[in-house]
């Protein structure tokens, strides 16, 4: 058995991560870098003497959508991630930003107000048509007011919105493969932003006009790999882009299958028995089986958040001395050292334990089930719904129905009936937006090392982003302060803020942060799996 460890502290991965220049780190992302310093085991495509011309990875459900604009999932992102590429990318094993798409950083006004970007020329979409800046335009100014609809959840996390003053307000198309972005205010994560695997994406505009505006089934980037096929509830098939711009980093095997095993333990037999090369949504008992088994696991310190939210918009929940003795009736490290053993650690703040701004001293609500069951009978509450997902999340390898009834059992200690309502994730992607509840089960892998990426959630006006539906105008004050401040100690004192104000008004309850586990078949190489969630897989092959 091979276990693959972290080989940074906290501290010093999060330095890692966060450092944005041109030549930080190496790069083995979607093309797009001359720079890759992995091994390379393949030839041509597929076609290595002794490589397999197919990879199988598999995950616990189906994507939402394959348009960068109409998803905010893992399991879309994963897939997308090999179609398209946007200006901008993140390193191989970091959030270090560098060009993409864009020929260079971008030229940055004084005032942090306008971008000028020069475009890579020379590449085409897997449609045959050319990319341009009128590309760029096209994917971004659809996700923008007025064009803006309410099924593009990422949308204004990614480009801000005109109602905070915050994020891009126009683009202009200064000639073929130049671009002019301006923002309503300087933004610091703007750039990060750019390189995300959601929402920033270029897609093809012919694409588009074909399909009225949304590609969520037959999509079509620029990546090294192209669509082939989605069968919905079995597998999305991918195949090396022939035609893809960047020869040192096209795609290494022809073939890619994302194949739905929505149950965990089916998922670590698959693995065991060769139907599949590497799987995601390993639980403690999966971890154990894939040692056992003598298959590879990859444990790495993720950038995630488990939690329990309350519905703060309506219902019993809106009252925060109830949120606060809901909280008190929990022990969260007995529940963590429980459901996740070693592969999780007690959360005390959303922000991941090795960001920069997030401090050990933010104290949430302490564990006291006398005093939550005085105040629950003082306020009268006996019975509160549920909803939540069943399947497996990065952040949560237990899913989200076990969570929730573990969660049950602590308030049925204090008088409260939790009653649960479990839906497959892509329904409860859309219940989560739609329906009456008093707490949700969710959670956050942090798409680009940013804090703003985490304390944003709670600001957000889409409820798929921000499920505890807080709307807290100081909050959002802080927040906005936390975007436009630059890199620095002012900065991280305004997240200090944000974690410490979550933390006394209880909008939701951080449960854990987990560890990034994978089960890989011996035979792959070259496979590492982001901090984002996203699963880059062009550089990978497998021995035939």
């Amino acid at each position: 058995m091979k276990e693959i460890e972290n080989s940074f502290s906290r501290r010093q991965f999060m330095k890692y991560l966060g450092a944005a220049s041109v030549g930080a780190g190496a790069v083995y992302m979607v093309g797009c870098s001359s720079d890759n310093t992995t091994t390379d085991t393949g030839s041509d495509t597929g076609g290595g003497a002794g490589l397999a011309d197919t990879i199988t990875y598999a995950q616990g459900a189906d994507p939402r959508s394959l348009d960068p604009a109409f998803f905010d999932d893992g399991e879309s992102a994963k897939v997308a991630c090999n179609i398209y590429e946007g200006l901008y990318q993140y390193g191989a094993k970091d959030t270090a930003v560098s060009p993409c798409l864009a020929l260079e950083m971008p030229e940055i006004s004084a005032d942090g107000l306008t971008y000028i970007i020069k475009l890579r020329q020379g590449v085409k979409f897997h449609d045959g048509t050319d990319f341009t800046a009128d590309a760029v335009k096209a994917s971004w100014e659809r996700q923008l007011a007025p064009n803006l609809t309410s099924d593009m959840p990422y949308a204004t996390f990614v480009f801000g919105e005109e109602a905070t003053g915050t994020g891009l307000k126009a683009i202009e198309v200064v000639d073929p493969y130049t671009v002019k972005l301006t923002l309503r205010a300087p933004s610091t994560p703007f750039l990060k932003n750019m390189a995300m695997t959601l929402a920033a994406p270029i897609v093809s505009p012919a694409a588009l006009a074909a399909n009225s505006g949304n590609i969520g089934e037959d999509p079509c980037g620029t990546g090294p790999y192209k669509f082939v096929s989605w069968i919905k509830g079995s597998n999305v098939k991918l195949e090396a882009f022939d035609g893809y711009w960047d020869a040192a980093n096209a795609a290494k095997t022809k073939n890619v299958i994302f194949q739905v095993i929505p149950d965990n333990t089916a998922r670590v037999t698959a693995l065991a028995n060769g139907e599949v090369d590497m799987i995601d949504g390993v639980d403690v008992s999966g971890a154990q089986q894939i040692v056992d088994k003598g298959m590879t696991l990859f444990a790495e310190d993720g950038m995630t958040i488990n939690y329990m939210g309350f519905n703060t918009n309506g219902g019993t929940c809106t009252d925060r001395d109830v949120r606060r003795a809901l909280a008190q009736a929990i022990n969260v490290e007995e529940l963590v050292s429980t459901l996740y053993g070693d592969y999780a650690t007690p959360a005390n703040s959303v922000m991941p334990l090795w960001m920069a701004s997030y401090d050990k001293d933010v104290k949430p609500v302490s564990y006291d089930p006398n005093a939550a069951k005085a105040t629950l009978a003082d306020k009268q509450v006996t019975k509160l719904s549920c909803i939540t997902y069943s399947n497996p999340r990065p952040y949560n390898t237990k899913g989200g129905q076990n969570l929730a009834e573990t969660i049950q059992g602590y308030l049925s200690q204090v008088g409260v009936d939790l009653q649960i309502t479990p839906y497959d994730w892509t329904t409860y992607k859309d219940r989560i937006q739609k329906d009456s509840f008093d707490i949700c089960f969710y959670g956050w892998t942090g798409d680009n090392g940013d804090p703003d990426n985490f304390m944003n959630l709670f600001a957000d006006s889409n409820w798929s982003m921000n499920v505890t539906r807080w709307n807290n105008a100081d909050y959002k004050a802080l927040v906005k302060e936390g975007v436009t401040t630059p890199e620095g100690s002012a900065r991280e004192a305004v997240y200090l803020k944000c974690e410490q104000m979550v933390a006394d008004q209880t909008p939701l309850l951080c449960i854990s942060h987990s560890k990034n586990l994978c089960g890989v078949n011996p035979k792959v190489h070259d496979f590492y799996y982001h901090p984002t969630g996203s699963v880059f897989l062009h550089g990978v092959t497998k021995d035939a």
